[in-house]
Parts: C-alpha cells; sequence; structure tokens
C-alpha cells in the first residue's frame, strides 16, 4: 500500500514544483519518488506469500503484486531517465507530462493489486485516462491529435464492454468480491445462468482491446505511430504488463472452474492475434509502425499464459512481460535517436548506422535478437516459458502455429539489423547522451544477463 501511497501524491509535489517554475528540480524528484516506491515494494515482498486482502477485499497486495508493481515502476524509471530534454522540446509545462505519467501509474498499481472487479475498473480507468492526454501532448502535431482521440473513442468503447461484463457478473453472483464470485462458481456448477457467461465474453471483449489482440486491434497502430515516441514506450510497455496482470489474475482467481467455456473463444483470438500480427509488420516499411504490430503478436504470445492457466502462468507472464518491456525500451530508445537525426522512422534511416554509431547498433541488435526469441536472449527465456505452459496442457497444435510465427517475426526483426551493418549511407554520427547509453547499456545487459541466467527472476511469483 506504501507504493501506491508514494506513486499517488507524488505527482501533487511535482505540480507544485512547476508551479514554482522548479524545472530542475523535476527530474530528480520524480526518480527519488519512483525508487523509494521501489523500495517499498521490494521490502513487502515475502518468501511465505500470505498476504490477505485488505479494506473489506477490495486490494490484494501479495507477491502478484509485489514482483509486477516492480517490473513496471522500474520501466518506468528507464522511461523517465529517456525523458531528459524530451518534453521540453514539446511544451514547458512539463511538470504536468511527469505527473501524468505517474498518474497512469498509479492506475497501474491498482490495476495488478485489485481484488474486486470495481477497483480493476477503476485501476483501468486511471491508466487510460492518462494515456489518453499522454497521446495527444504534441498539440499542433496532426498525427498525436489523431491518436488520442482515436485511443479516447476505442478505449471508450472497450469500457463499455468492461462495464457491461462486470454489471452481468453482479447481476449473476451478486458480488464484485473475486473470492466470492470464484465460491459462487464453484458451488453451483450446474445452475450457472446465460448472465454468467455473457459477462465473462464481454470482459474478454474489453480486455483483449485494452490488450491489442485481435480482431480488437486496430487502434493500435496508429495510436502507437501517431503519439510521441517515448510515450508509445510507456504505453507498449507499463500498460501492456498492467493489462496482462490484471487479466490473468481475473480469470485465475474467479473463472478458472468454467475454463471450459472462455478457452476456446481465447484459442481462437491467441491465433488470429499471432498471424495478424507478424503477417502486417513484414509489409512496414516504418520502424515505428512495424513495433506497434510486432507488439499485437507479442500480445499473443502472452495470451498463452492465460489459455494454458495453470500454476506457472504468473511466472510465464512476468517473464515475458519483463523481456519484451526491456528491449521495447531499447528499441523505442534507438528510434528517438535516430528520429531526431534524420526526422524519419523509416528502416533507411537505419542504414549505416553500426559503422557511425557501433554502441547504438550493438545494443539494438540484442534488443531485435530478443523480441524474435533468439537463444541467449530474454526473449528465448520468456517464449520458452510460455511454450512449455502450453505444453504441458496438451496444446501441441497451438504451440506448433506460434513456432511458425516466431520463424516470421525473424524477417522483420532483422531488418534493421541488416540495415545497421549491410548498408551503406552518408550519415553523420549520432550523439548518445550519457543518460541514453546507461539506459541502453543497463537494458541490454539485463536482456543477456536473463538470457542466460534467468533463474535469478523466475521464481519470484
Amino acid at each position: 500500500m506504501s507504493t501506491l501511497i508514494i506513486i499517488s501524491t507524488l505527482p501533487i509535489l511535482l505540480l507544485y514544483l512547476g508551479l514554482y517554475k522548479a524545472q530542475k528540480a523535476l527530474l530528480p524528484v520524480t526518480l527519488i519518488g519512483l525508487i523509494a516506491a521501489l523500495g517499498c515494494t521490494v521490502a513487502s515482498y515475502t518468501s511465505a506469500d500470505t498476504a490477505t486482502p485488505i479494506y473489506s477485499g477490495m486490494m490484494l497486495f501479495n507477491n502478484f503484486s509485489a514482483v509486477f508493481s516492480g517490473i513496471t515502476i522500474i520501466t518506468t524509471i528507464l522511461i523517465i531517465l529517456l525523458s531528459r530534454g524530451y518534453f521540453e522540446k514539446i511544451s514547458n509545462h512539463i511538470a504536468e507530462y511527469y505527473a501524468i505519467i505517474l498518474f497512469a501509474l498509479a492506475g497501474v498499481i491498482v490495476m495488478v493489486s485489485f481484488y474486486n472487479l470495481v477497483m480493476l475498473f477503476i485501476g483501468i480507468e486511471i491508466m487510460s485516462v492518462s494515456l489518453y492526454i499522454l497521446a495527444g501532448i504534441k498539440k499542433t502535431d496532426f498525427a498525436s491529435n489523431e491518436a488520442a482521440l482515436k485511443y479516447f473513442l476505442m478505449g471508450a468503447f472497450s469500457t463499455g464492454f468492461l462495464l457491461f461484463g462486470i454489471a452481468l457478473i453482479y447481476g449473476s453472483t451478486g458480488s464484485f468480491n473475486l473470492e466470492t464470485i470464484r465460491n459462487w462458481v464453484i458451488q453451483n456448477p450446474h445452475s450457472i445462468d446465460p448472465m454468467f457467461y455473457a459477462g465473462i465474453l464481454l470482459i474478454v471483449v474489453g480486455l483483449c482491446f485494452k490488450v491489442g489482440a485481435a480482431p480488437f486491434h486496430f487502434w493500435t497502430p496508429d495510436v502507437y505511430e501517431g503519439s510521441p515516441t517515448l510515450i508509445t514506450a510507456f504505453m507498449s510497455t507499463v500498460a501492456k504488463t498492467a493489462a496482462f496482470a490484471a487479466f490473468l489474475r481475473l480469470f485465475s482467481a474467479c473463472f478458472a472452474p468454467v475454463s471450459d467455456f472462455w478457452v476456446p473463444v481465447l484459442l481462437v483470438i491467441t491465433i488470429i492475434t499471432l498471424f495478424i500480427g507478424n503477417i502486417t509488420a513484414l509489409y512496414q516499411q516504418s520502424f515505428k509502425r512495424m513495433l506497434a504490430f510486432s507488439s499485437i503478436s507479442h500480445a499473443g504470445y502472452l495470451l498463452f499464459a492465460i489459455v494454458a492457466l495453470g500454476a506457472s502462468s504468473a511466472n510465464s507472464v512476468f517473464m515475458y512481460a519483463t523481456a519484451y518491456s526491456i528491449a521495447s525500451i531499447i528499441a523505442f530508445g534507438a528510434l528517438i535517436l535516430v528520429q531526431q537525426q534524420s526526422g524519419s522512422d523509416n528502416f533507411d534511416s537505419f542504414n549505416g548506422l553500426a559503422k557511425k554509431n557501433p554502441f547504438l547498433a550493438v545494443v539494438l541488435t540484442i534488443a531485435m535478437l530478443s523480441l524474435a526469441g533468439i537463444p541467449l536472449t530474454a526473449g528465448f527465456i520468456g517464449k520458452f516459458f510460455m511454450f512449455s505452459g502450453a505444453l504441458l496442457q496438451f496444446k501441441l497444435v497451438l504451440v506448433l502455429l506460434a513456432v511458425v510465427n516466431a520463424v516470421i517475426s525473424i524477417f522483420y526483426y532483422f531488418r534493421v539489423i541488416i540495415a545497421m551493418y549491410f548498408r551503406d549511407a552518408e550519415r553523420a554520427e549520432l550523439t548518445v547522451p550519457v543518460y541514453y547509453q546507461l539506459v541502453l547499456g543497463f537494458a541490454a545487459l539485463v536482456t543477456i544477463l536473463i538470457g542466460i541466467y534467468p533463474g535469478f527472476i523466475s521464481n519470484l511469483i
């Protein structure tokens, strides 16, 4: 709970600093506050997970919430470090931007710690409203405005589905509490009414909108492309991790006894998501848009843990989300630097980068290899966990289709590697600031470390 209190009050302090024109203090105060929140999260982790729901069963701060809070806070710290000098180019009111990012993070903490459907809805709305604003912070940029409007409209639709589903679940069970809903399902196995099943389907639709799974993904490419790149990095890492953690907690806690009903639906969604994400990513000329479509395919891999729901699902989602987040930070960080020099995000903008900026080329190569799931990287371990969990549930066809998609993804991830190392171009050396070197170097190191020795984080839940 201390983590949530710190992250909720920190934005107010930042707004006061902005009011008194203490611009130089904003970044250090934000980082100190996030490190303090991370410290509280680590302190709340216990070897024996005996936490119980608090506040009349509204929230549950156990090891599951501590681990997912930790990875989202660390990801936010890395993104905030990359923001130095970034928001100043957009507006003078940078205190608001830091505050809104932290408000979104507060919603994320609620999403990974909820134990009541009302808190799930509140958490999603706090995060989503903040992201709508962040997507449109470039007021004079048409693409940014379009992204914000499209994100808001699609988000409003998905919220409607989610809220309607929650209402139907309440109408059937008489409660929003996860434990009460689960007990009701167990005690009434033969008298579950159609309204309950309709509620599950509507919640699936609402959450699939939020995670960008097909066929509810159509907002993702335009929103990711139109939003400022740093905000896109936040959306594709922190927000996606939180959405999957909430998805998993809800379905493992409430709907596992009726998995025969919803697993076939999610299975079809997973397969469609994998193919649409990977095949459309193949045809993209923009690196940023390719990352958007590849994020859809990664949502498909993450759905494995829910389709093959089991004791290892939480660890699988954590490992995959960690690998995906740190690799994505490198990719978006490198893209920001290349965009600043060339003004373009096409693959051609990376031509010859290895000769002028070998460090940047090496860390970006590590990120692409990890996203493609090549051995000795964190991405391979993430896919290994997902595929192992599916095989334990005898979903052999699903794993075979996923392997085919993993092979497809190698083609578009290697395009940027080929551009950097094997295509010549007249270009000047990029200036890579020290804080970029620290963040990108750290993320690359962690990617390799998890790929070689995953044991240090693979049993945290």
